[in-house]
């Protein structure tokens, strides 16, 4: 693990590989751990750059402060694809961390050369709900504040069997190995902050003016709007590729790793 000191927060990653560098953006609850079922093939190809934003392990948060922000998280990927000093990087973002992804090539496409969206989560406007799906992660959002009630009274797991069940299927979370419930365990506390972030919805504008090539990558089992937000994105973003696989829910990577990353490496290698 390194650090990188970007707007007075220093950023943990792993940088594993060599070749065209892979900057990688965990979602909910994640950390740079998210992508380690995908490192190994990753690497072989690519310079894999996983980082842990602000807030999330190795930091052990209270989830005191007012700035666990989306913008403050996209500001942050901004910085630390800076002071890289690689030029331009791929860029792939899980879940909310896709929404992180996007937001940077809205507003700094000079920093990118390739985007790569799972899942990426977030609301739709009205400018795109009528393309197909309705107001967004309004399921998943609607729990959060009842797992963050349980989270301030001190029982993690309660709260993550909440979670990890509305994304994947009720049962989801026992069945977890130790190690994945640990990583959730790890960064419990980031939903309290995340209650109050500031999402804006995607807009029709917004997919339109994303301008470098981009993949769109979903799991063919995920229910809900996870499952419709990045099919009716790839619909508006310049063309788009999409990819399916077929039996992964939302944690793609976990399910599947060896099939993501044949589809992440066939399209950066285009």
């Amino acid at each position: 693990m390194q650090t990188l000191a970007v707007n007075g927060y220093d950023i943990a990653y792993l940088d594993v590989g060599k070749g065209p560098p892979l900057v990688c953006v965990h979602g909910t609850l994640g950390d740079f751990r998210t992508w380690y079922p995908v490192l190994g093939p990753l690497s072989k190809k690519h310079r894999v750059i996983s980082l842990s934003l602000r807030h999330f392990f190795p930091e052990h948060w209270d989830g005191v402060g007012n700035d666990y922000l989306m913008a403050q998280h996209v500001d942050d990927a901004i910085g630390f694809i800076e002071q890289l000093n690689l030029g331009p990087v791929d860029l792939m973002g899980h879940s909310r961390g896709g929404h992180i992804a996007f937001r940077v090539a809205e507003q700094r496409p000079d920093l990118l050369r390739k985007l790569v969206l799972a899942e990426p989560g977030g609301d739709l406007d009205a400018t795109l709900s009528s393309a197909g799906a309705g107001p967004g992660s309004s399921a998943i959002a609607a729990r959060i504040p009842a797992a963050v009630e349980k989270v301030k009274a001190g029982d993690i797991d309660g709260a993550l069997d909440l979670i990890v069940d509305m994304i994947d299927g009720e049962g989801t979370w026992k069945r977890l190995p130790a190690a994945p419930k640990q990583q959730l365990r790890d960064n419990a506390y980031t939903l309290i902050g995340q209650v109050g972030e500031k999402r804006r919805p995607f807009s029709r504008s917004d997919a339109e003016s994303i301008g470098m090539p981009t993949l769109l990558i979903g799991g063919g089992d995920t229910q809900g709007s996870l499952a419709q937000i990045w099919r009716v994105l790839a619909q508006h973003i310049p063309g788009a590729k999409t990819a399916v696989i077929p039996g992964a829910r939302h944690w793609i990577f976990d399910s599947a790793p060896q099939e993501y990353s044949e589809a992440v490496i066939e399209f950066l290698a285009a």
